[in-house]
């Protein structure tokens, strides 16, 4: 039989040849990629515009820079450098060092995804049933050399080093690297919590690097002897079409629908600005979220608010008037921003929507606008 793909969804279709043997009927499964925005085409904090960031923080949808402190080191940017993607994906994720900065033995800086629970469970890591996964990229740096990055479980002190080359300077270059699953440690199950975490080394001592090519009881960030980006001022490491799959083979790209992928994100981040926007923009009154009595209430005014995708766990929320002012709502009835307090009810299923509400204003309605995180 034949295997058609359609890239575009991401699901592959048998085309039926005339036998109805089980044999010939193979089962094709689509969301082999445990990644989300796994070709970076969902930016909705930053909307394609470069940053610096420290601690923590995400970059593009589900990609956290985390350093073990505050290394405000690199830029990132979707499609920074503006180069052109490997054939395929219009996309990337291109961070810049901003500094010759070598890393005491101490210091970590990588590029992160947390996979949930809930999608790395079938892994069965942490018991003899354990299977391999494989991590496949599209890389292209300023440097050429040994890299690193790891594989690690949710309370980092299970690690699994790994390697890749760049042969070429400014060239995109196809990796692809099988990793053992691990029959040891503790790792969690079908939870929303952290099942699995993803890290490419840009800047890591020698505490956080091990062995590559084995599982270690230690936290490991990247490979001994890694090259670090952030050591050469002006280096770059752009990368795209990251996939982590169950098994030994590397597979063809899960290319999803751009509408699949950013309802992937929301369950994570979402936010109530247009995808072009970034939270805390000015904007006009007509873009927002309106709630309107027709009359003067009675001193406290307030509106749920659904989200259009359930989200991981009850997320944080941050609301905006329509200056861009965090904490604040704008009354609809004078115009004028509202500096009374803003609550969150955490007592209507926050997984789904939100209640925003304002004390001590006879007003009869307010707009504002959102951002919720649920992130790992």
């Amino acid at each position: 039989m034949a295997i058609t793909l359609n890239g575009d969804t991401g699901i592959t279709t048998p085309t039926y040849n005339g036998n109805t043997t089980a044999e010939y009927l193979v089962p094709v499964t689509s969301f082999k990629n445990k990644l989300i925005n796994g070709q970076f085409q969902i930016d909705q904090r930053n909307a394609g515009a470069s940053v610096s960031v420290s601690g923590g923080a995400y970059t593009l949808d589900r990609w956290n820079y985390d350093p073990s402190a505050s290394l405000s080191w690199y830029t990132f940017q979707q499609n920074g450098g503006s180069v052109t993607p490997p054939a395929g994906f219009s996309n990337y994720l291109g961070i810049t060092s901003t500094g010759a900065n070598t890393p005491t033995s101490g210091q970590f800086s990588v590029v992160a995804q947390y996979i949930e629970g809930f999608n790395t469970a079938d892994l069965a890591f942490g018991t003899a049933n354990a299977v391999a996964v494989t991590l496949s990229f599209w890389i292209r740096s300023s440097l050429t050399g040994t890299f690193g990055g790891a594989l690690q479980n949710s309370a980092v002190n299970r690690s699994y080093p790994f390697t890749y080359t760049i042969s070429s300077a400014n060239t995109w270059e196809k990796k692809s690297i099988t990793i053992a699953g691990d029959t040891s440690g503790t790792w969690i199950g079908a939870t929303n919590g952290v099942g699995l975490r993803l890290v490419f080394n840009l800047g890591t001592g020698s505490t956080y690097q091990g062995t590559a090519g084995a599982w270690a009881g230690a936290d490991y960030r990247s490979a001994t002897g890694a090259t670090n980006i952030s050591a050469t001022n002006g280096a770059t490491w752009y990368v795209t079409g990251v996939q982590l799959e169950k098994g030994s083979t590397a597979t063809s790209f899960d290319y999803r629908s751009i509408g699949t992928e950013l309802a992937l994100c929301q369950r994570y981040y979402q936010k109530s600005y247009a995808q072009a926007t970034v939270p805390g923009t000015s904007i006009g009154i007509n873009e927002t979220i309106q709630f309107s009595f027709g009359t003067a209430g009675s001193g406290i005014i307030g509106t749920f608010v659904n989200f259009p995708t359930t989200m991981r766990a009850d997320p944080t929320l941050t609301v905006y008037d329509i200056a861009g002012n965090s904490a604040r709502v704008t009354i609809l009835d004078t115009g004028a921003t509202s500096t009374n307090n803003i609550t969150l009810n955490t007592s209507n299923g926050t997984q789904t929507r939100m209640m925003v509400r304002i004390f001590g204003t006879s007003a009869a309605g307010m707009c504002f606008m959102y951002q919720v995180s649920a992130e790992l």
